[in-house]
């Protein structure tokens, strides 16, 4: 859906380093450029994220599709393909890329890769897969990385904690962030439209209520 993309694509275009510690695993990784997506074909299509890095003195590509559900018209596999193949013929440099599933449940039959096995026309194409719902939450909120925070009521909880529990614990350690008050704002609004993925949105505005954050959230937040 179109909110969720806007507010994901927005918080890898601001929060780039955020991402790729969290897609690649590493820190030691130079942020270059937050490259325009459009690419340029008959029918322009547009990558939600393409971002110029330089890895051990080598410049890369990293690539970030943010998927709410399964790809049906045209399959996901098919879908980063192109990408990938387009992303190649415009800069020419080695490509990490990646679908990220926001929905749980999504993204099960996805094996990351497209693959044609025609005799003396092979073709692999490789992605790597990340269902957010099977990510450790309280690892994302633990490493302290404020790009990722929105996305953390999408993740596992801890063992034994409700979704509800859940959900308070996410804005609180927002709350918590060593961030100036309108960039939490908007931390949090995002994490409230993200959340309505998982949650009935009664629910997440009956949360947010109850922690105090609802009046600044409508009164200040861009997302908003």
């Amino acid at each position: 859906m179109t909110e969720y993309d806007t507010i994901s694509k927005h918080l890898i275009q601001t929060y780039p380093d955020d991402f790729i510690r969290f897609t690649l695993g590493r820190a030691d990784i130079e942020v270059l450029e937050v490259l325009e997506t459009e690419q340029p074909t008959v029918e322009a299509r547009r990558a939600d994220s393409l971002i110029l890095v330089r890895i051990e003195g080598e410049d890369a590509l990293i690539h970030c599709e943010f998927q709410t559900a399964d790809s049906t018209d045209v399959p996901m596999s098919h879908r980063m393909a192109g990408y990938i193949g387009r992303a190649i013929e415009r800069y020419g440099l080695p490509i990490f890329s990646f679908v990220i599933y926001l929905r749980p449940g999504a993204g099960r039959r996805d094996k990351g890769y497209y693959i044609q096995e025609l005799p003396g026309h092979e073709v692999l194409v490789k992605y790597k897969v990340i269902r957010l719902s099977e990510i450790d939450g309280q690892a994302i909120i633990a490493g302290g990385h404020p790009g990722l925070l929105p996305f953390a009521p999408l993740m596992k909880p801890p063992s034994g904690v409700s979704a509800d529990a859940w959900l308070r614990q996410c804005l609180q350690a927002t709350e918590a962030l060593p961030l100036d008050a309108s960039t939490k704002v908007d931390m949090m609004a995002g994490m409230a439209i993200l959340g309505g993925i998982s949650y009935e949105l009664s629910t997440v505005r009956r949360i947010i209520s109850q922690e105090g954050f609802m009046d600044a959230i409508m009164r200040e937040s861009s997302f908003a």
